[in-house]
């Protein structure tokens, strides 16, 4: 079965953090949202790795990038839920569980607070 990964998780895998392993097992047939793919590059630009290098770690996740639909917009902003905003969850965030919850699969994350979560329909798999 497909799953959806957030960009912590991704994150995790190519810094070799913890939880990069639990990602490993997960990345093959595994998908990632476009906004979700932006993030990671960002944060990758940011922290000072060339951007053609940046993209060439994303590809060689073999993560299958999936278009960003406006159901899925409609989604993150359906998700303005009080207790998502007291977690703090980001415009990804909540891209990644709107796309997870339109698309059916479960979304893997390294961002504990996600475990928490009561977002109906949500399935969450925490790799920390």
């Amino acid at each position: 079965m497909s799953k959806l990964l957030d960009s912590s998780a991704v994150l995790a895998f190519l810094r070799n953090e913890r939880g990069a392993e639990s990602v490993r097992a997960e990345l093959p047939g595994g998908l990632i949202s476009a906004v979700n793919a932006a993030e990671v590059l960002t944060v990758l630009v940011r922290n000072s790795i060339p951007l053609e290098e940046a993209r060439r770690a994303l590809l060689k996740t073999r993560l299958e990038v999936v278009d960003f639909t406006l159901e899925h917009a409609v989604g993150v902003a359906g998700l303005q839920s009080p207790e998502l905003r007291r977690h703090g969850t980001s415009l990804g965030d909540r891209a990644c569980m709107a796309a997870g919850l339109q698309m059916d699969l479960p979304v893997i994350t390294a961002d504990r607070d996600w475990a928490g979560l009561r977002v109906p329909g949500l399935r969450v798999v925490t790799v920390r």
